[in-house]
């Protein structure tokens, strides 16, 4: 590979930042308290009660202080939380990897105050609109409370008035392997109105308490945290997608030669990285992406991943480092599960990150290569400070991202690792 890509000349890059709206809550302790007692569901726990709160697979900002907030309010009340993966197919869809998923999110008891209780086993509660089984985690149904914590985000596969967040958590999370598996089956075309139905009857069925809605701004911390009583769910998580989206941090400019991540995972997004970002999305999606890349080089694995290389076939070319970090076990179920094949496929790999920066500036199908547009991103979470081509600082400054000193040589390690700051 060296004869074919080692003359490849690469374009010298700038450290770029840009600022997005930085709503946060300070006091959250505070804030989350008034919710809560304004929530008749919350006032009527009972002391010696039973009660599980979902965690799902996402790094979320402020997630485990969150969680503990929400233990300690219902300790008050003597009752006795705990926590169940609400994560459908991912850690491998076994109980010991789901806990080992949420111990990396920094979500076990020393850290929240309750125990983690993971099981793959589901009760069956009812039957959703169309027919399907409607399935809910063993432990929790056997709880005297479900809680649900979640993130509301678009979805990196599908539109609709639900995509992430507590109704999805309700159908899909709580449904484990065999529920997510089943409401897969009608593709992602269907998806939203499957998680409509099936989180309604969950709702119907099961002994929700009540929801806390995430919503990160588009610097990736925590612009709110809603307490809603289970009869609003349904209305309010519509108008907390249209703010989420109103977040949504996107790349500057539209058309792009090559984007080089330095990292995906499971933390990061459900692809690993956002498809609503990159704009590759699943086979049979029915939008149109906003952004379009020509190639996307991936440089490595998260660590929390535990090997789960999901969407790792949204890119062109990896590194043989994050080759060698993927566990197939791990990997393919939660594929299989979600029907999305295409967002495992392995693509081209290279020895290290220059050999698969060049390959992606020699196939982009340019005269002169050495003008590619190219974005260098830390990962699709960290959207604020990166590094672009001289030939895109124009445009940089026309949609208001700040230019921070020279452009230089793009610099590697000894290992041909690449060597940038992603920090402020």
């Amino acid at each position: 590979m060296e004869d074919v890509l080692g003359s490849v000349k690469l374009p010298k890059i700038i450290k770029a930042q840009r600022y997005f709206v930085d709503d946060t809550v300070h006091d959250l302790d505070k804030y989350i308290a008034e919710q809560l007692n304004s929530i008749e569901e919350f006032k009527s726990i009972l002391p010696g009660q039973r009660i599980a709160i979902t965690s799902g697979s996402r790094q979320i900002s402020r997630l485990p202080e969150v969680t503990r907030i929400v233990v300690d309010a219902l300790k008050k009340k003597g009752a006795d939380p705990f926590i169940i993966p609400a994560m459908g197919s991912h850690g491998g869809a076994t109980a010991r990897g789901q806990e080992e998923m949420l111990r990396g999110l920094g979500i076990c008891e020393e850290t929240v105050g309750a125990p983690v209780c993971s099981s793959m086993e589901v009760d069956l509660i009812g039957t959703a609109l169309d027919g399907r089984p409607v399935y809910i985690d063993h432990i929790a149904n056997q709880a005297d409370g479900i809680i649900l914590i979640n993130r509301v985000k678009a979805h990196t596969s599908f539109r609709g008035p639900y995509e992430s967040g507590l109704m999805k958590m309700m159908a899909i999370g709580l449904g484990n392997q065999k529920g997510a598996q089943h409401y897969h089956q009608t593709g992602f075309g269907e998806m939203s109105r499957v998680v409509e139905e099936v989180g309604k009857e969950v709702l119907k069925k099961a002994k929700i308490s009540f929801g806390v809605a995430l919503i990160e701004n588009g610097n990736g911390k925590l612009a709110d945290a809603v307490c809603i009583a289970p009869k609003d769910i349904p209305e309010c998580e519509k108008k907390l997608l249209v703010r989420a989206n109103e977040y949504l941090p996107k790349i500057f400019v539209k058309d792009i030669d090559v984007l080089i991540i330095k990292e995906i995972g499971k933390n990061i997004s459900g692809t690993g990285m956002d498809c609503n970002i990159i704009g590759r999305f699943n086979e049979d999606s029915t939008f149109e992406a906003d952004t379009h890349i020509k190639r996307i080089a991936v440089l490595d694995l998260t660590d929390v991943s535990h090997g789960n290389a999901n969407g790792v076939g949204r890119a062109d070319f990896i590194t043989k480092r994050l080759y060698d970090k993927i566990s197939l076990e791990q990997t393919y179920p939660n594929a299989i599960t979600s029907t999305a094949t295409i967002s495992v496929k392995i693509p081209m790999i290279l020895k290290d990150d220059k050999m698969a920066i060049s390959a992606c500036i020699k196939t982009s199908t340019l005269r002169h290569p050495e003008e590619a547009r190219c974005v260098i991103i830390e990962n699709t979470k960290n959207m604020n400070t990166f590094y672009i081509s001289e030939n895109l600082i124009g445009e940089a400054k026309m949609r208001g991202v700040e230019i921070v000193g020279e452009p230089i040589e793009i610099p590697f390690d000894q290992d041909g690792r690449i060597n940038l700051d992603f920090t402020h």
